[in-house]
């Protein structure tokens, strides 16, 4: 895989470089309320922009179905890139059309672009190879060099990210350099103990991870959402709380493994419950309740780890070499369910070893709780990305970069 720096050596002056980024940020309304992801990519423009490079940085945002909407438009990701640049940066309000030309035949050197939401275009998400290809030929005539640094993005067929590279000089940026380098750390020759923290709503999202990671890791903590089905698996009641019953077979399973291969599974010990789902928009006191964990009443909702949990997770990691935690431990939105998420960071933070964040709600969670991201070992802008990493599949964003 060939990266940013080999083509800045070979002079990117004067070239238009494509920048296939993650600038996939959550908003309110048009307010961005965590800018991690377009940070992220500031080194690579920067870089390209400093060496006189005209940059066109693309991305999605949300879900639209193929066809404009403007909930989904990337105008203040735009202009949140501009102010962490300290530079104006032009905003075109089509991907391949002719205000994308316009905007693109209009930069000079060292000057920066961005284009509409890919996936205000079918084509970019089409599973159709045919149309895929049409809609990555004419990204393709919009630039001369190609550069993938949208992590996040690289385990998707889309058009910008798999078609896209085979059609243009194509480099790996920083950003997605950095990520491989990290992910290497998880997967090839590991420092022990190795300690994975996995959290989040559904059991099923992790399936595949847990069981790569029951041949890998020496710890597993459990928590979140997901933790409820592992409980429901040991015969516990765990009242309305989030559940996936069709998992359960596969988590008996897996616990079975684990014990079989001499991995330790750790399991909430108590947990905070109330009656109902906390209001996140208002965040009202919530008054929840601490109840043993196989002691959940059948009228109630788990929503977070306990205090004895907290303290149980916190000494499973106090002596980790190697961290990785993807997803939090309640629903951390809300102040009275943040705790177990703060603990867990805080954990890491005081990890003698190698801390990774696994990017997505953990990642929003670190920035929201108030930590410093540089108290970190490295904080992952990709979680889905990265999960699929460790579960050892070949991801279609750096195959194309391979090639």
């Amino acid at each position: 895989m060939k990266t940013i720096d080999e083509l800045l050596s070979e002079g990117a002056a004067g070239k238009r470089v494509f920048v296939r980024a993650d600038l996939n940020v959550p908003l309110d309304g048009t307010t961005i309320t965590d800018d991690g992801r377009i940070r992220a990519v500031v080194p690579t423009v920067k870089a390209l922009a400093d060496a006189g490079a005209r940059v066109i940085v693309a991305s999605h945002l949300g879900r639209p179905k193929g066809a404009p909407d403007p909930a989904f438009s990337l105008g203040p990701a735009a202009t949140r890139l501009g102010e962490l640049l300290g530079a104006d940066v032009a905003f075109a309000e089509d991907t391949v059309g002719t205000s994308a030309e316009s905007t693109v035949s209009g930069l000079a050197d060292g000057q920066v672009a961005v284009v509409e939401n890919l996936r205000f275009n079918a084509g970019e998400t089409s599973k159709d190879d045919a149309e895929r290809a049409a809609f990555a030929d004419k990204l393709a005539g919009l630039a001369d060099v190609y550069v993938g640094d949208g992590f996040g993005a690289v385990h998707r067929k889309h058009a910008s990210v798999f078609d896209l590279p085979k059609r243009l000089p194509h480099y790996a940026g920083y950003l997605i350099a950095t990520e491989v380098g990290v992910l290497k750390k998880l997967t090839d020759d590991v420092k022990r103990p190795y300690v994975v923290a996995l959290g989040g709503a559904k059991v099923s999202d992790k399936l595949a991870v847990i069981d790569q990671l029951l041949g890998k890791a020496d710890r597993l903590l459990i928590g979140g959402g997901m933790a409820y089905t592992f409980l429901k698996a040991k015969g516990y009641e765990v009242g309305i709380s989030l559940l996936q019953e069709d998992q359960i077979p596969a988590v008996k399973e897996y616990m079975e493994r684990a014990e079989k291969n001499g991995v330790e599974l750790v399991l909430p010990v108590d947990v905070l419950v109330a009656p109902e789902f906390p209001d996140l928009k208002t965040k009202a006191p919530a008054n929840p309740t601490t109840v043993a964990a196989d002691a959940i009443p059948a009228d109630q909702e788990g929503l977070d780890i306990g205090p004895e949990t907290r303290k149980l997770y916190a000494s499973k990691l106090a002596d980790a070499a190697t961290v990785f935690w993807n997803g939090p431990m309640g629903v951390f939105e809300h102040p009275d369910y943040a705790e177990g998420t703060k603990a867990v960071a805080q954990a890491l933070v005081d990890a003698p070893g190698f801390t990774v964040v696994g990017g997505g709600d953990s990642a929003a969670a670190v920035r929201t709780l108030g930590f410093d991201e540089n108290a970190f070992g490295h904080i992952s802008t990709g979680g889905g990305a990265s999960l699929e990493y460790l579960e050892g599949k070949t991801l279609p964003g750096l195959a194309a970069l391979e090639d």
